[in-house]
């Protein structure tokens, strides 16, 4: 019987990344799909700023923007007339905007940073069952060689909508699913709308929409992903389990059906030309009772499905990933507490209630019409706005304060300096690593000292898991510290972090703040034990 620590299963966006995550943590892993060959189709479009931001963090961020464009907004037509136009403008202290990419290409980069780790996807091979005891999981997989069972301490079900992971383990998967049907085409598109907005036409009687088209700006001269209702002769049957969400296998739409529902929606006279794929798919929405037992988890389309609207689904499943990830690597080398693991169905499944909930009503009422604030409308969709405040391994923030809460995303800041270094850098930069990363904000370096003992304390405690930096105001001597120092030379850590005089922010492998506070707060130590089993053994 074959070993390994995690066994993944589903190599698409979400397997992809919790792979790749676990691997650079040192973590045995076998990734399987049961597809012989990546899919062509472009499932999913976009990519949110706080992706990218996870991609950073992965160093993989030069490889998405360079094959990406950037969506620059929404124009919308009710009736061949204009109705309105979203600008995606952020608010400058987020670093990065929204993009659009096949979502195969987003396969194709990930699947090459997983080759260059020594990692292969085994192709061509399912999931036929599994069972799990306290210390691992005994499952078989199907190949091109025949079976074989394997023994793994933790599986991760990525397998999407139809998951056998979920399935195996019994989950309900509450909700339902919307009559309309759709059709996607990659074409391009001869018209003179503005690059990088997206197209939103639809014709209305009475008031009530009953025709749409959608087109999203993909790389490359004049493309775009259309989305539009199907015709009643490419309708697709519901799959085999009774869920109602994917793709139709066999012919998809031709640039015929594509061209007449451009001419009856289009805002001027188009042509479309250069078809690469189509499809057929079907739109259900529901979630998973629970993201966990035991030793399996759940992760992507496998927990949550949703419709399209906001360009959601791919975005959460890869922060599923993301979240998960570290905590196993932690649970596998035996330094996670005995509640680590517990920690992701208590933060990730609300997440995907609140994603789901949302897009159902955007499909049914409109993209953005529950939100009349605009900019916390497009911070909520880029998912900057999640909040782990509830979370067991989050340790809440002194109250009174105007710091940054424990349990929300670390803010980025410009400006920085330091020694050797000849220009000024971004916060995020230094969260690449594998572990946790402690900042204590100064405004002298008289305690440095003291600090220096507290920091490796705590470095300790964290099993060597943490990083450590030493943030000064502007006009503080620089002197030689370990850990490093860092000098806030524009004063933005201070503006975004707005930082009492020796606080510490404690920020997770995922950019969120675990802890924020005194470092010799008892609360800290409370914190530690919640999240690192050597906590114990050292505090």
């Amino acid at each position: 019987m074959a070993e390994t620590d995690v066994l993944l299963v589903g190599a698409g966006p979400v397997g992809s990344v919790a792979a790749i995550e676990l691997v650079r943590r040192g973590v045995r892993c076998r990734l399987v799909d049961a597809l012989p060959e990546p899919p062509r189709y472009a499932k999913a479009v976009g990519i949110q700023p706080r992706t990218l931001e996870v991609f950073e963090s992965m160093g993989l961020l030069r490889e998405f923007l360079d094959a990406s464009v950037q969506l620059r907004g929404q124009l919308t037509y009710v009736n061949g007339a204009p109705a309105g136009r979203l600008e995606l403008a952020l608010p400058p202290e987020v670093p990065f905007g929204f993009v659009g990419l096949p979502q195969y290409e987003t396969e194709r980069i990930l699947a090459e940073r997983l080759a260059a780790m020594a990692t292969r996807v085994e192709r061509g091979t399912t999931l036929v069952g599994f069972t799990q005891d306290q210390d691992g999981v005994d499952a078989v997989l199907r190949g091109p060689g025949g079976e074989q069972a394997v023994r793994a301490r933790y599986l991760v079900g990525c397998d999407g909508a139809h998951s056998t992971v979920r399935k195996t383990l019994g989950l309900t998967f509450e909700g339902a699913a919307f009559t309309e049907q759709y059709m996607l085409g990659d074409v391009e598109l001869d018209w003179s709308q503005p690059p990088g907005y997206g197209v939103r036409a639809t014709h209305q009687t009475d008031g009530v929409t009953d025709d749409g088209l959608v087109c999203i700006p993909l790389p490359g001269h004049h493309r775009y992903r259309v989305s539009m209702q199907v015709p009643p002769e490419l309708a697709v049957a519901a799959g085999p389990d009774g869920i109602e969400h994917g793709f139709r296998s066999g012919p998809g739409p031709d640039l015929a059906d594509i061209q007449a529902v451009l001419d009856r929606l289009s805002p001027e006279p188009v042509t479309a030309s250069r078809l690469r794929w189509s499809s057929a798919f079907r739109i259900s929405h529901r979630i998973v009772d629970s993201y966990s037992r035991g030793r399996v988890f759940v992760a992507g389309d496998a927990a949550h499905i949703h419709p399209p609207t906001g360009a959601q689904g791919m975005n959460t499943g890869i922060q599923d990933a993301h979240n998960l990830a570290w905590k196993l690597a932690l649970a596998v080398a035996g330094e996670g507490s005995a509640d680590l693991l517990a920690s992701y169905d208590a933060e990730r499944r609300p997440v995907g209630e609140e994603v789901v909930g949302r897009t159902v009503r955007h499909a049914k009422d409109g993209f953005g019409n529950d939100d009349a604030d605009p900019e916390r409308f497009l911070l909520r969709e880029a998912q900057l706005l999640i909040d782990y405040r509830d979370s067991p391994v989050v340790t809440a923030s002194p109250s009174g304060t105007r710091m940054p809460p424990a349990g929300t995303r670390a803010p980025d800041a410009r400006g920085l300096t330091r020694a050797a270094v000849a220009f000024p850098f971004r916060l995020f930069t230094l969260f690449t690593g594998t572990g946790h990363t402690a900042l204590v904000y100064l405004d002298s370096t008289a305690e440095i000292a003291d600090l220096e003992r507290t920091l490796e304390r705590l470095r300790t405690e964290a099993g060597g898991h943490l990083d450590s930096y030493l943030i000064v105001a502007p006009d503080t001597e620089p002197v030689p510290t370990v850990p490093p120092l860092v000098c806030d030379r524009d004063g933005d850590f201070a503006h975004r972090y707005r930082p009492e005089p020796g606080t510490l922010f404690l920020v997770r492998p995922d950019g969120y703040l675990g802890y924020v506070g005194s470092p010799t707060d008892p609360a800290l130590a409370r914190h530690l034990t919640a999240t690192f089993a050597t906590a114990r053994t050292t505090g």
